[in-house]
C-alpha cells in the first residue's frame, strides 16, 4: 500500500502559516501526518511566490518574507522540493487543458515528478486534478 505524500500549494502554505481555516479533509490529513516524515512537501518555488505577493502588496506579513517562508516550512516539518531543469521542462509539456500560470504549471510538474498530491484551493489546479492529470486535495 502506497503512503500518500502531499505538496502544499503556496495558498495552502499561507492558510496554515497564518492559522486560517482549511477544509475538513485537509485537516484530517494534517493530523494524520507524523512530524519529520517524508509526507509533507513544499516547493522551493513557493518562496518566490511569497516574495512576489509581498512585493506587490497582495500579502501582508509582519516579518521578513524569507524568514516567514522558512518558519512556515519548519512549522509543517516539510521537505523542500527543488525545481530542477527537468521539472521546468516538464511544466511546459503538461497534458491539456491547463491554464497559463507558470507557477501552477511548475507546481503540477513537481507533484507529478515526485508522485505527490497537491493540497490547494486553486480552482484551476483542482479542475486539472479532476481531469486525472495530477492528484489534488481541496483545502
Amino acid at each position: 500500500m502506497r503512503t500518500e505524500r502531499y505538496l502544499f500549494d503556496t495558498c495552502a502554505l499561507i492558510y496554515l502559516a497564518e492559522d486560517e481555516a482549511i477544509g475538513a479533509e485537509a485537516q484530517r490529513v494534517m493530523r494524520s501526518i507524523e512530524p519529520v516524515s517524508d509526507r509533507v512537501w513544499v516547493s522551493i518555488f513557493s518562496a518566490w511566490e511569497i516574495g512576489m505577493l509581498v512585493g506587490k502588496g497582495r500579502l501582508i506579513i509582519r516579518r521578513d518574507p524569507k524568514l516567514w517562508f522558512e518558519e512556515a516550512v519548519a512549522r509543517l516539518a516539510a521537505r523542500l522540493a527543488n525545481v530542477s531543469s527537468d521539472i521546468l521542462m516538464k511544466s511546459c509539456f503538461l497534458p491539456d487543458p491547463i491554464h497559463r500560470d507558470p507557477a501552477d504549471r511548475i507546481l503540477i510538474a513537481t507533484a507529478r515528478e515526485h508522485d505527490l498530491t497537491i493540497i490547494t484551493r486553486d480552482r484551476a489546479i483542482l479542475d486539472y486534478g479532476a481531469a486525472g492529470h495530477v492528484r489534488t486535495l481541496a483545502c
